[in-house]
């Protein structure tokens, strides 16, 4: 069985991936499995500057899932480079690095500082951070995502993977700003925007009011939207994330247009789902009698 998938130029050897946020790099899950067996890992969001992060509280329980708002917490590139690289240099499976800022010039320099290092395979832009100069979401403006594109195009030869926001009215619209700039690949979706309420305080149960809503309440919605990214853009390399919590998810995520599938923080209940993900994908495609993990991919038999 070939389980190997060609994203971009990067070919992973297998198509489960770790999603940003949810994985650190990989130290901690490191002593429960390999995590080189896994297709690639995508590290917690860098900046140019520490973060801190949002006040608390930041995370909620929700009834199908949860609310973070933890507000890129990390060390900065430096912190970064220095903490995490050496462990990085260590893996031999495909490296994502994620990436944000508060403005073009931040997600340029980080980028700048890392794409010379080996244990950056690939660069993966968080386009739902917020443009300080113009107070909104990268991800929502077709020309934010463009110029932020073209402008860390311009800095790497490495591929680069654009993290689309659900929280716009056809995500069509940014997708193709983003692929018409220069980059490799498209991931979706990040978090869909939500709030939860303590009705005895009659106060936000998060710190920051608003967050971000992940797990399997979130499954359809990425369905839908990888689906119209695929019908969109053909042939075009997606990343599809968001609700995975089994090996049926990944495959169906797969049916729907995805190349290759990132799994987040179902995770947490269950550490070990993406080693279950990627023999479940492996067991599916034996009773289908496929050859390649690729024959899955966009093989929604629609109306």
């Amino acid at each position: 069985m070939d389980m190997s998938v060609k994203i971009g130029s990067v070919e992973l050897k297998n198509p489960v991936l770790t999603a940003s946020g949810c994985f650190g790099v990989g130290r901690e899950y490191g002593e429960l499995y390999d995590v080189s067996v896994l297709g690639g890992i995508v590290t917690k969001t860098v900046t140019l500057e520490p973060r801190a992060g949002n006040k608390p509280p930041r995370i909620c329980e929700t009834p199908a899932g949860m609310l973070n708002s933890i507000g890129l917490a990390n060390p900065g590139v430096e912190g970064f480079i220095e903490a995490e690289i050496p462990f990085l240099e260590k893996l031999s499976t495909v490296r994502v690095v994620s990436v944000a800022g508060k403005a073009v010039e931040d997600f340029a320099e980080v980028i700048r500082r890392l794409t010379d290092l080996d244990a950056v395979d690939i660069f993966e832009l968080n386009v739902s951070c917020p443009n300080v100069e113009k107070g909104i979401a990268f991800g929502t403006d077709p020309k934010l995502v463009a110029d932020l594109v073209s402008a860390c195009r311009k800095i790497t030869r490495k591929d680069i993977w654009v993290k689309l926001t659900p929280n716009v009215t056809d995500i069509t619209i940014p997708a193709s700003a983003a692929i018409d700039s220069g980059a490799d690949a498209l991931t979706a979706i990040n978090t869909v925007q939500g709030m939860a309420v303590d009705i005895d305080s009659c106060k936000p149960m998060i710190g920051n009011v608003f967050a971000g809503l992940s797990g399997p309440a979130i499954h359809p919605v990425a369905l839908a939207k990888v689906h119209q990214l695929r019908r969109a853009f053909a042939d075009f390399p997606i990343v599809g994330v968001g609700g995975i919590g089994s090996a049926e998810d990944v495959v169906a995520m797969m049916i729907a247009g995805a190349n290759a599938v990132q799994i987040g923080s179902g995770q947490f209940p269950n550490p070990n789902l993406p080693l279950m993900a990627i023999a479940g994908i492996g067991e599916y495609c034996h009773e289908k009698g496929y050859r390649s993990v690729r024959e899955i991919t966009d093989s929604l038999q629609a109306g």
